[in-house]
């Protein structure tokens, strides 16, 4: 059972959460607002993983509010995380 849900702005396909433990939101349907990806996290039990500010502001706001890993890489294109070293 998954205990990760990933953002879309993280790459799909990362060996890092290839395993049952993550979801990708892309599995969920990548057109989702941050709202529903939230609520749908609050409602399994799901720890975010995102690069996405809007996420950390959202859980000062929130009772109670999912966990969230707010990975800070900047700029950072999608493709250089990925080739990033592990």
């Amino acid at each position: 059972m998954a205990e990760f849900l990933v953002d879309v702005n993280l790459p799909y396909h990362f060996s890092l959460w290839n395993s049952e433990d993550y979801i990708h939101q892309k599995e969920l349907g990548d057109t989702w607002t941050d709202s529903q990806i939230w609520d749908y996290a609050r409602a399994h039990s799901l720890i975010i993983i995102t690069k996405d500010t809007d996420f950390s502001n959202k859980i000062l706001v929130s009772k109670p509010p999912p966990k969230v890993i707010h990975l800070r890489v900047g700029n950072m294109r999608i493709q250089d995380l990925h080739k990033s070293p592990s």
